[in-house]
């Protein structure tokens, strides 16, 4: 029996308002914002008795570090020789040509920028509220992996960062693009080992009684998401032609330092150097006070 093939032709705008549109992939990378925000407050913080403006420090800070780092990760890792040459387009949601400046949206982003931006980010909260990078990255690695999995859905609505042609009636043939053969749809394979590793590392997070070891959570996200993204990348076409001539594309080589730092994490929280669990009831929080 063998398996036919999905004729995709889904529209990637959601709402249309004269020449402004809201495209699934803007909605589907806010819902991700707001599913990870609620889980970290009811699961996480509220559970472990961390205020509330520590929640809503870090979602700032997470915010402008994925967003920042995202986009420029896909202009310095994919197109350099461009936006270094208009870097206007780099940091704003513009296209400025011979007709002047259109609103496109920011359209390329890289997730290998994005961990990068989270990563960033996370030093700069920590060093404001004093908190344990370790402890921090534990607990937003368990949404960070739920966002993928909206993130690749978005991509999917796009018709975007799909596979290579499967030799066979699976797959997807995205009609936006004018495909006419099944590709492999790749932005589901990354979503599913997205939602696995969501749900592996919160099951491990609760079956700890919310005090899993230092790192462990974070080392095992940084092995299975960038491990699985460097198995998928061997079906995906790759996103600039001149990553054609090369033995591991653009995504494969970012993706090994994550594997390899993750390894190194997880070897070093199962020995216990990455020192004792933090305890958020033992530590001193500052909450917001209006001042008289």
């Amino acid at each position: 029996m063998s398996l036919a093939a999905v004729v995709w032709d889904f529209d990637p705008i959601a709402i249309s308002i004269g020449s402004l549109e809201l495209r699934w992939y803007s909605l589907l990378f806010a819902l991700a914002f707001v599913a990870g925000y609620l889980i970290l407050s009811k699961v996480v913080f509220d559970k472990e008795g961390v205020p509330q403006n520590y929640l809503d420090k870090l979602a700032f800070y997470v915010f402008f570090g994925v967003l920042v780092g995202a986009r420029l990760g896909h202009c310095l890792f994919y197109e350099p020789s461009y936006y270094l040459s208009h870097p206007i387009e780099m940091l704003l949601p513009v296209k400025i040509d011979a007709a002047g400046w259109h609103f496109i949206g920011y359209q390329g982003l890289a997730s290998h920028g994005g961990a990068i931006g989270i990563l960033i980010a996370v030093w700069l909260y920590c060093r404001k509220t004093k908190l344990p990078v370790l402890w921090v990255l534990d607990r937003l690695v368990l949404i960070v992996a739920l966002a993928g999995v909206f993130i690749r859905l978005g991509n999917l609505a796009n018709s975007e960062i799909y596979g290579l042609a499967t030799g066979s009636d699976y797959g997807f043939i995205f009609v936006q693009n004018g495909e006419t053969l099944p590709k492999h749809p790749t932005q589901l394979y990354e979503a599913t080992a997205y939602f696995v590793c969501f749900v592996a590392l919160l099951s491990y997070y609760l079956i700890k009684k919310r005090k899993p070891e230092n790192g462990v959570l974070f080392g095992a996200f940084l092995v299975i998401v960038f491990l699985s993204r460097l198995v998928i990348e061997h079906w995906k076409q790759v996103q600039e032609a001149w990553e054609e001539a090369m033995a591991l594309n653009m995504g494969q080589l970012l993706s090994l330092p994550f594997v390899l730092a993750g390894v190194i994490v997880l070897v070093l929280a199962f020995k216990h150097k990455t020192g004792e669990v933090f305890d958020a009831s033992k530590f001193s929080f500052q909450t917001d006070k209006k001042k008289k």
